[in-house]
């Protein structure tokens, strides 16, 4: 689901000279999986990421905008939203991320993704565009494009939409974020990262 505008504006703008202002070395080569998984594959994927810890006020804030979007979802949807996770992610001219799932094999946590654009003035000519892929009479096709335009939020089925970013041609920012479920039953509560 997509929803133009939906980010605060004075938050998107806050958060977009954050995530400008940010020092390379608070950056690091994104990977694929987790723990004993993880690897770095840049076939697969090639920007970087931040995480949020929800040390300073601006990581706060939205954390807490965030937040009252699982209470709120919680409250109309019965989803049992436990968590959120995020981390900004910059993606240099070139950069992508082939089609994937945001919930791991064999981990139900991961229940809803979200992503945050934080790109004024974004173009089909600068690239990076979301893809959303469904099955279509039997094979995964692409349904949706969507630009990466200023305070946009996407949300979807984190363990059932494969979505890519394609390459982009100028610098893209977003925070790509995960409403996860307490998966305590199988002695995973809160997985390392």
């Amino acid at each position: 689901m997509e929803l133009p505008g939906a980010v605060p504006p004075e938050l998107a703008e806050r958060l977009l000279l954050r995530v400008i202002d940010m020092e390379d070395a608070e950056f690091r080569s994104a990977g694929i999986g987790r723990s004993g998984d993880f690897q770095k594959n840049r076939f697969v994927r090639s920007d970087e990421i931040h995480w949020f810890t929800g040390a300073d006020e601006l990581e706060r804030d939205y954390l807490d905008w965030m937040e009252s979007l699982r209470e709120a979802m919680n409250r109309r949807l019965f989803l049992g939203l436990f968590d959120y996770e995020c981390h900004f992610a910059r993606y240099a001219p070139g950069a992508f991320y082939k089609k994937h799932l945001d919930a791991f094999q064999g981990r139900t946590n991961r229940v809803l993704s979200t992503v945050t654009y934080l790109n004024p003035g974004w173009t089909v000519a600068d690239g990076g565009q979301l893809l959303i892929y469904d099955k279509r009479d039997g094979e995964e096709q692409v349904v949706d494009s969507i630009l990466p335009l200023m305070g946009t939020l996407v949300v979807f089925l984190s363990d059932r939409v494969p979505h890519e970013v394609v390459v982009a041609h100028r610098q893209r920012y977003s925070i790509a974020g995960w409403f996860r479920v307490n998966d305590s039953i199988n002695g995973q509560l809160n997985p390392p990262q």
